[in-house]
């Protein structure tokens, strides 16, 4: 026998599965773009499925306080530190810098800084191994002394420190600045304590000693104050010299990228160093400040 097969019927009207169109989806809710300890939840009906979509914030605020110091990275006292000595040594400081040489001038007149290389020798030789050494050991040892109350080492060490500078402008250079960065450091930030410490020292107060003596006043550590003093001293020769050469402003920025290991390095030694360790070796250099007191041309006081 064979096996019949049924005849398929063909689909009536009535029997003819019609597809639904889809219902359009809603339009969400724009997100807030600030808010705050909620989750939102989106619901997507279709045909067959319901879709729950679970959004967090990113950007959420907490009421939880935030630890001083917590997103600086320093404590209070820290960032008023910093902010005292970016001010105090900043150019714009009105100490007068800008008029001194540090004897700059004599040294390009007579041929020794004629372009950045030999400028840069000439600004390490001096902050290694002359003035700026003997400068950083005598601020390292009047903040200790400042620190101490030691009345009697503080006037020992300012009556060194007037006597070490070799020439009559350099003298008038580092009192006159010494003398303002007291006074308007004074002015602006009182401080108890600082008038005593600067009667102890019984006379003129040069340029480094007096930045030791307003750092020691207000309980600002040594080391940083060492470095941005250092920073501020190379900043104001280089500066001269651009003058003087002239040198452009990538020229000058490129000697004190260079000069900063020799800052790092002197401020460390200065720091181990006693009074004693005093000394330096830059003969040229103090004999063009001596020499500038009687140059017929100038545009510096020193």
């Amino acid at each position: 026998m064979r096996a019949v097969t049924p005849k398929r019927r063909k689909p009536t009207r009535m029997h003819m599965h019609i597809p639904r169109m889809p219902t359009p989806m809603p339009t969400p809710t724009p997100i807030p773009r600030m808010i705050t300890n909620m989750v939102i939840t989106i619901i997507t009906t279709s045909i067959a499925t319901t879709i729950t979509t679970t959004i967090t914030p990113m950007l959420m605020t907490t009421s939880e306080p935030v630890p001083a110091g917590a997103q600086s990275g320093m404590t209070a006292d820290e960032a008023a530190a910093l902010y005292r000595l970016m001010t105090w040594l900043s150019p714009s400081f009105p100490v007068g810098a800008f008029s001194y040489s540090s004897g700059i001038e004599w040294a390009v007149e007579a041929g020794d800084i004629t372009d950045a290389a030999s400028l840069r020798g000439w600004l390490a030789a001096m902050l290694t191994e002359g003035a700026g050494f003997c400068d950083a050991v005598f601020l390292a040892r009047v903040h200790r002394a400042a620190s101490a109350r030691d009345d009697a080492g503080l006037r020992e060490i300012a009556e060194l420190a007037a006597a070490f500078v070799p020439s009559r402008e350099r003298q008038l250079e580092t009192t006159t600045q010494g003398r303002a960065f007291i006074d308007i450091a004074r002015s602006a930030w009182a401080c108890e304590g600082l008038d005593n410490m600067v009667a102890a020292c019984g006379g003129a107060i040069v340029y480094p000693i007096a930045v030791g003596l307003v750092s020691a006043a207000h309980a600002i550590p040594v080391a940083p104050a060492m470095h941005a003093f250092l920073h501020a001293l190379v900043s104001n020769w280089i500066s001269a010299g651009a003058r003087l050469v002239p040198l452009g402003q990538t020229d000058s920025q490129r000697i004190l990228a260079s000069l900063e290991v020799d800052v790092v390095s002197t401020a460390k030694r200065a720091l181990e160093s006693s009074l004693d360790d005093l000394g330096g070796a830059t003969f040229r250099a103090d004999l063009a400040s001596l020499r500038h007191e009687t140059q017929y041309t100038r545009l510096f006081r020193s």
